[in-house]
């Protein structure tokens, strides 16, 4: 069954009008409008909890790896394969306040599956969350995640030798060993894994190479341009076309599940289905992405779900190939069903 939905242009949500000062108000009033101002401009400058996923950031630096607790990435990035950057689509709801120091913070590291990315959870540390993260990515998948054709393209050995970050830009500084053989897609599918693991966290939005200490420009054998830092947009003919962001592979989830991610589909249209390991349909749902039709926008749902035997399960996202005129059905997630 196609998911299709009719084309519909999402409506901007408008501000809510400021009153209108009145000319003609008493100068009392007038005097106490400007000490209320007052008092909320001090009860707020001093604010400092952490920006939720690829907001705005400042000018200031970031420390050497920054406390950065994960949230749902927007589908921004710096350049797109064509040249031109997509427009900016609005994040998910995420944590916005930094975890404390010690703490354990979830996150996802980037392997492959088939040849696009495919988020795992991982466990790191704060404060050095973005460095964990790119740590445990370098050690590779797990026997379970093999099992289900998680792979990488990074080669083993490779180590991370120090990570700084400023102004959303991540120098990652790796062995030399991480350019050892491959082509062009092991190149470019190495890198991109890089990337999508430290742009989850939100003090990061790209990412500039070195290795052994030296800045990288040119990037293996065939010569990947790295001239300029690059995001998520730079590897969309590695992104699976949904990319389900959470749950991730190995997850226990129970009714109801938030499934957020990004999508570039036709008419920005998709589906979800979650299944039992009998087959069973536990969830089946249309999903509209906020863009689409070559530009990746965000989703984010909760689904509920119903009848199905507790145990391995399966989140598919299904989406139409309208050349081709079929359902396509390519990003599986393995799941654990609990009630």
């Amino acid at each position: 069954m196609a998911f299709r939905t009719r084309t519909t242009s999402a409506r901007p949500r408008t501000a809510p009008a400021r009153p209108r000062c009145s000319r003609k108000a008493p100068l009392a009033s007038a005097l106490a409008l400007a000490l209320a101002l007052s008092a909320c401009a001090a009860g707020t400058g001093g604010g400092g909890a952490g920006a939720a996923d690829r907001t705005p950031r400042t000018g200031s630096a970031a420390p050497q790896d920054p406390a950065a607790t994960p949230a749902a990435p927007s589908a921004s990035g710096t350049r797109s394969p064509g040249g031109t950057a997509p427009p900016p689509t609005a994040p998910a709801p995420g944590p916005t306040t930094p975890p404390a120091e010690g703490r354990q913070v979830r996150t996802g590291v980037y392997f492959l599956h088939g040849e696009r990315v495919s988020p795992a959870p991982r466990s790191v540390t704060a404060p050095a969350t973005v460095a964990g993260a790119l740590r445990a990515l370098m050690a590779g998948p797990n026997p379970r995640e093999r099992g289900h054709g998680r792979t990488t393209a990074i080669p083993e050995g490779t180590r991370l030798r120090s990570l700084a970050v400023r102004d959303g830009v991540a120098t990652v500084d790796l062995t030399g060993r991480y350019d050892d053989g491959g082509g062009t897609l092991s190149m470019r599918a190495r890198l991109a894994q890089v990337v999508f693991t430290a742009t989850r966290f939100p003090a990061v939005t790209s990412v500039r190479f070195a290795l052994d200490g030296g800045p990288v420009t040119r990037f293996g054998g065939e010569g990947v341009d790295l001239a300029r830092p690059v995001g998520r947009a730079d590897f969309e003919d590695l992104t699976p076309a949904v990319l389900v962001e959470s749950p991730m592979i190995g997850d226990t989830v129970r009714g109801p599940v938030r499934v957020w991610g990004t999508a570039n589909t036709f008419e920005a249209s998709f589906g979800l289905r979650i299944t039992d390991a009998d087959g069973h349909t536990a969830a089946h749902t249309p999903v509209m992405a906020t863009s689409g039709n070559g530009v990746r926008g965000t989703f984010d749902l909760t689904v509920r779900l119903q009848g199905f035997r507790e145990g391995p399960g399966t989140l598919t996202a299904l989406w139409d190939d309208p050349e081709q005129e079929r359902l396509v059905s390519e990003a599986t997630v393995p799941l654990t069903l609990r009630r």
